[in-house]
């Protein structure tokens, strides 16, 4: 079994998830990504051996599909080997624009999550989903969440692994791969580790592995049982240090994110196509309150607002309006999307999709804000901001607009627009 194979194999056959008592950190991988993405244009290659990458003389594998993989062909492997191992596989030219376009609306999925989003490429990221638990759930259910959402809105698949750690994360996710989710335990780190081969572990590359074996260490736990002084001696301090760290499932490193936001958004697949107006601006309503609320939360205001509408036929159409002032408020959201829904030219039309979000975002601490003529001092901020402390204090959805919690009451008028009964 080769070095790629053992670190690739299957993990644990699916059940339900362990305890996930402890374990905020999540590593979410796309399956075999720019293959998926190509498959969405290429359905026929489905179930077929299908590697993207140069066809030159000199072109390289950049993604090989779960079926081209059985035959050996992987990643960074020379197109003429993988053409050797698998000649019935069909090659496909990259595509990164589309790639990026895909990773672009992965990444926003993420982030309507979490801040705390970490991309380590185009395909994967760290996520700490610790701010998020009171939110939407326990850990695991974020996880399934987050497949369903990747499924849904972009048509690949991903896995997600679960842990207390990055580290023991992003091993649950390749362990359960494709399609998968693999909660590890906070109680379980040392448990999933010691079987796993010593090549699993961050920094261990083929010379250092070839180091380690040579000394009869062949699983993790096998390290782990060396004594830290061999280590520093065999591999050196720092990387000795290292590696009986992880060993041990020590990982300090916190999820960093790579920017500021640029924005802040919140969308909705629908299960079937929604065509009443009505029924749209009241899913506006539902996103606008949500998108307010963490920008409160993340003490951002905005300038500008749109909204994303998708077709049944995934055509997608973006609008946007700058307000005067920046805002955080939800009335104000709701008001300017309703306004850009009802330009667009799609009220009756079937729609899959919509979303909304807030952009060129500042500090609500550097924002200046100028009361128009007759506003009162207090009224809809101050009203947001006591339905955000109870969202903390007994969790989301203990106070909401009126028209979101009546399924079967007279409607209510709720931001300057009279909502429909829910159904």
């Amino acid at each position: 079994m080769s070095r790629k194979q053992q670190l690739h194999r299957p993990g644990p056959p699916p059940g339900p998830p362990a305890d996930d008592t402890g374990c905020g950190i999540l590593h979410v991988d796309m399956d075999a990504f720019f293959v998926s993405v190509e498959l969405l244009e290429h359905p026929e290659l489905r179930g077929l051996p299908v590697v993207v990458g140069g066809a030159g003389g000199r072109g390289v594998v950049a993604a090989a599909s779960y079926e081209a993989r059985k035959y050996g062909v992987h990643s960074a492997m020379p197109m003429t080997r993988a053409r050797r191992l698998c000649p019935q596989a069909v090659v496909l030219p990259p595509r990164h624009d589309k790639y990026a376009a895909v990773s672009a609306g992965v990444m926003e999925i993420f982030r309507s999550i979490t801040p705390l989003v970490e991309p380590l490429a185009l395909d994967e990221a760290f996520l700490d989903v610790t701010g998020a638990l009171r939110r939407l759930g326990r850990p695991a259910e974020i996880g399934q969440l987050i497949r369903r959402q990747v499924a849904e809105q972009q048509g690949i698949t991903c896995s997600v692994g679960v842990a207390s750690t990055k580290f023991v994360a992003k091993l649950a996710s390749t362990r359960c791969k494709p399609d998968g989710l693999l909660v590890v335990p906070a109680d379980g780190v040392v448990e999933f580790l010691h079987p796993l081969p010593v090549a699993a572990l961050w920094g261990v590359g083929e010379r250092t592995e070839q180091t380690l074996r040579s000394l009869g260490l062949r699983t993790v736990g096998d390290l782990a049982a060396t004594p830290l002084d061999t280590l520093r001696r065999e591999v050196g301090e720092a990387a000795g240090e290292h590696l009986h760290n992880l060993a041990w499932g020590r990982d300090e490193r916190s999820v960093v994110s790579a920017a500021k936001d640029k924005s802040i958004g919140a969308e909705e697949t629908f299960d079937v196509d929604i065509a009443d107006p009505e029924s749209i601006r009241r899913e506006l309503l539902r996103l606008s309150d949500r998108v307010g609320a963490r920008l409160r939360g993340a003490g951002h205001v905005g300038r500008t607002v749109a909204v994303k509408l998708r077709r049944a036929d995934f055509t997608t159409i973006s609008r946007a309006r700058t307000l005067r002032e920046p805002t955080d408020l939800a009335r104000e959201i709701y008001a300017t999307a309703c306004a850009l829904y009802e330009a667009s030219g799609l009220e009756h039309t079937p729609l899959r999709l919509v979303g909304v979000r807030v952009e060129n975002l500042i500090s609500a601490e550097d924002a200046t804000r100028q009361l128009a003529l007759g506003e009162p001092e207090t009224g809809w901020r101050e009203a947001e901001q006591v339905m955000d402390l109870a969202a903390r204090r007994f969790g989301t959805g203990a106070v909401r607009p009126a028209a979101l919690m009546r399924p079967d009451g007279e409607r209510k008028a709720y931001y300057g627009k009279e909502l429909p009964r829910d159904k």
